[in-house]
C-alpha cells in the first residue's frame, strides 16, 4: 500500500471533530454491485466529486451483478493499491471473504447502501426499515381495505427484509383488523424489473386479478409491477417504490404510481467519499459524525449512519423539481391537468 498523507486545509472538512483534513495521494476504490438501477450513476457521480474536492483518486469496478466476480474485484482493487474501499454488495454473506482480504491489508471498508454482515465494515446507508413504513403508509392511505400484494426486493440483499420489516409494522393493524389481506408475496431476484412483472402477473392470475394495491420495494419493481397491472386493465391502483426514478416521478405524475420514496443519492455518495478519505487518513469509525453503533437482526454490532428519506407523492412532487433532481419536463412528459408542478 502507499503512503498516507495527511495535509492540513481548508478546502473539504471532514467527519473528526475540529478536524480539516486534505487527502493527497490517496485512491478509493469502490466495488459497484451492478449498474442496472438509474440511480447507481447518480451515486457514482457524487462519490467522484466528494473524492476529487478531497484530492482522492477515484478506480472502480462493475460485478455486473455476479458475487463471484464482486470477490475479483476487490481483489484488484487491493492489488492497485486502494486506500479504502466502498462496496455495494451483491450478496451481504457472500462479499465477507472480501472485507477480510481488505481488513488483512489494513484498508478500510465502507459498506454501500446495503449492509454488509462485518463490524469491520462501515455502514452508510438511508432508514430502510423507515423507507419501507412510508411506502406502506403511503398505499394504505390510498387504499384502506381490499387485497394487498407484496412484491419484495432481492433475497440476497438485506435490505429487501429491512423494508420488508417497516411495512409491516404499518400494515399490521390494518391486518389485525381484517381491513386488508395479504393475498400474494415474493422476493424479485436481483431487483429485476422483469422478475417482479412476472411475480405479479402470476400473483393476479392466482387472485382472478382481484388486487387492490402493490406495496413494491423499490422504482424497478413498482415498473414491473405497473406494466403487469396496466395488461390486465388495473393501472391507477395505488403502487410504491423507491429511488425516485425519472421514470418512477412521472408514473407518480401521471397517478399510476402512489408514492417513490426518495433517497438522495446525492448526499449518499458525498457522505461516502468524505468519510473514505476520513477512514483512510486513520480516522476511527467511532469518530465519523452521525456515526452509531447499530446491531443488525443477525447480531453483528457496527459502526453506522443513516441518512433521513423522503416520500414523494402527487401532494409534494415539487420537491425533486426545486432540488435540482429532475426538471419538470422530464417529471411532467405526457401529463396532462396532472398535480402540480405539471398542472
Amino acid at each position: 500500500m502507499k503512503k498516507r498523507t495527511l495535509l492540513v486545509a481548508t478546502t473539504m472538512a471532514f467527519a473528526i471533530p475540529g478536524a480539516s483534513v486534505f487527502a493527497q495521494d490517496l485512491t478509493v476504490g469502490v466495488s459497484w454491485s451492478n449498474f442496472q438501477e438509474e440511480r447507481w450513476k447518480t451515486d457514482e457521480a457524487a462519490i467522484q466529486a466528494a473524492l476529487e474536492e478531497g484530492g482522492a483518486e477515484y478506480v472502480s469496478a462493475d460485478a455486473q451483478s455476479s458475487s463471484a466476480k464482486q470477490l475479483s474485484d476487490v481483489e484488484s482493487l487491493i492489488a492497485q493499491g486502494v486506500d479504502a474501499l466502498i462496496i455495494l454488495a451483491q450478496d451481504t454473506q457472500a462479499i465477507i471473504p472480501a472485507v477480510q482480504a481488505a481488513s488483512d491489508a489494513g484498508i478500510p471498508v465502507i459498506a454501500y447502501d446495503r449492509l454488509i454482515e462485518d463490524s469491520r465494515a462501515f455502514y452508510l446507508t438511508f432508514d430502510n426499515i423507515e423507507v419501507g413504513r412510508m411506502q406502506a403508509r403511503a398505499v394504505l392511505e390510498a387504499a384502506p381495505t381490499g387485497n394487498y400484494v407484496m412484491i419484495k426486493g432481492s433475497p440476497t440483499d438485506p435490505n429487501a427484509d429491512f423494508l420488508r420489516g417497516g411495512q409491516q409494522e404499518v400494515l399490521q393493524s390494518a391486518i389485525d383488523a381484517g381491513d386488508i389481506t395479504i393475498v400474494g408475496e415474493a422476493y424479485t431476484d436481483g431487483w429485476l424489473p422483469a422478475n417482479a412483472q412476472r411475480n405479479m402477473e402470476q400473483i393476479l392470475t392466482q387472485n382472478n386479478n382481484e388486487v387492490d394495491a402493490v406495496v413494491a420495494s423499490n422504482d424497478g419493481t413498482a415498473g414491473g409491477a405497473v406494466a403487469a397491472l396496466t395488461a390486465q386493465g388495473l393501472d391507477g391502483i395505488p403502487v410504491s417504490g423507491q429511488d425516485a426514478d425519472f421514470a418512477a416521478l412521472n408514473r407518480v405524475a401521471q397517478g399510476t404510481q402512489t408514492v417513490s420514496v426518495w433517497k438522495d443519492s446525492r448526499d449518499l455518495g458525498q457522505n461516502a467519499g468524505e468519510i473514505a478519505i476520513a477512514l483512510a487518513g486513520g480516522a476511527e469509525m467511532s469518530g465519523i459524525e452521525g456515526a452509531e453503533e447499530w446491531t443488525s437482526p443477525a447480531g453483528t454490532t457496527l459502526w453506522a449512519e443513516f441518512l433521513e428519506p423522503v416520500p414523494v407523492t402527487k401532494d409534494n412532487l415539487g420537491v425533486v423539481v426545486d432540488a435540482g433532481w429532475i426538471s419538470q419536463e422530464e417529471l411532467c412528459q405526457g401529463v396532462s391537468g396532472g398535480p402540480a408542478p405539471c398542472n
